[in-house]
């Protein structure tokens, strides 16, 4: 029997918006840990854009009947969603980037 999460751990899970730090070894350790700081707070702020827009297109849906504050939720949502996953997607890009450079 094997259990597909036996080979991992927790620092998988919690490690995940950390960039992988191949080409920018060479910073310190607080540099890295500002940098985790900022990507953490900004995909706090995209994920609160994103529920704000959830709230919107709800209320403008049933509440209010306002279709314009609808589409401005929707949008919102679409809006906070991908910047959730480009900043995520920071830390792979930066390493293509710099791999194809070399």
């Amino acid at each position: 029997m094997y259990l597909s999460a036996g080979n991992g751990d927790i620092n998988t899970i919690i490690g995940g918006i950390a960039p992988n730090w191949g080409p920018f070894a060479s910073l310190g350790s607080e540099a890295k840990t500002m940098v985790e700081v900022v990507m953490a707070v900004a995909i706090l702020g995209c994920l609160a854009i994103a529920i704000w827009g959830a709230a919107k297109q709800r209320i403008g849906a049933t509440a209010l009947r306002d279709t314009f504050s609808a589409e401005q939720g929707k949008g919102l949502i679409v809006a906070g969603l991908t910047g959730v996953f480009i900043i995520g997607s920071l830390g792979t890009l930066f390493t293509i980037v710099y791999g194809m450079a070399i």
